[in-house]
C-alpha cells in the first residue's frame, strides 16, 4: 500500500462514507462541487485510485460505479504506522509527549488514556 495524495484521500473518504457503489455524481455532490472540480477531474482521480488498487469499477449503462477494495480502517492503520515510524521511531511515548508539549492533549484525554492503559494491562 502507498500513501495517497490529499485529493485522492479526500475522494476515498467520500467512498468510505457511502454505501457502495459510489458514482462520479455522488463524489461531485459531496466533494467536487465544493472544490470547484470538473467531472473529468474526479474521473481522473478515480482512475488513479483504480490503478493503485484502492477501488474497482463496474459500468451500468452510462454510469460507472465504484467499489472500495481497501477499508478505511486498513488505510488508517497503514498511515498511522508510517507516521509513527517516520516521526516517532515507533515510540508511543514520543507521540504523546509531542502532543502534550504542543498543548494538544486535554486533561480529559489523559484520563481516557490512563483508563485505556489500565485496561490493556489487565
Amino acid at each position: 500500500m502507498k500513501k495517497l495524495p490529499d485529493a485522492e484521500f479526500d475522494i476515498m473518504k467520500v467512498v468510505w462514507a457511502n454505501d457502495p457503489p459510489v458514482t462520479t455524481h455522488i463524489i461531485m455532490q459531496q466533494l467536487g462541487n465544493e472544490r470547484g472540480w470538473k467531472a473529468q477531474t474526479v474521473i481522473s482521480l478515480m482512475l488513479r485510485l483504480m490503478e493503485r488498487g484502492f477501488i474497482r469499477t463496474e459500468k451500468k449503462g452510462r454510469e460507472r460505479m465504484y467499489f472500495p477494495l481497501i477499508t478505511k480502517e486498513d488505510y488508517l492503520k497503514f498511515e498511522t504506522g508510517d507516521f509513527m515510524e517516520r516521526f516517532h521511531a515507533n515510540s508511543f511515548f514520543s507521540l504523546v509527549a509531542t502532543l502534550y508539549a504542543g498543548n494538544k492533549v486535554k486533561d480529559s484525554d489523559l484520563d481516557q488514556l490512563e483508563k485505556w492503559l489500565k485496561e490493556k494491562r489487565e
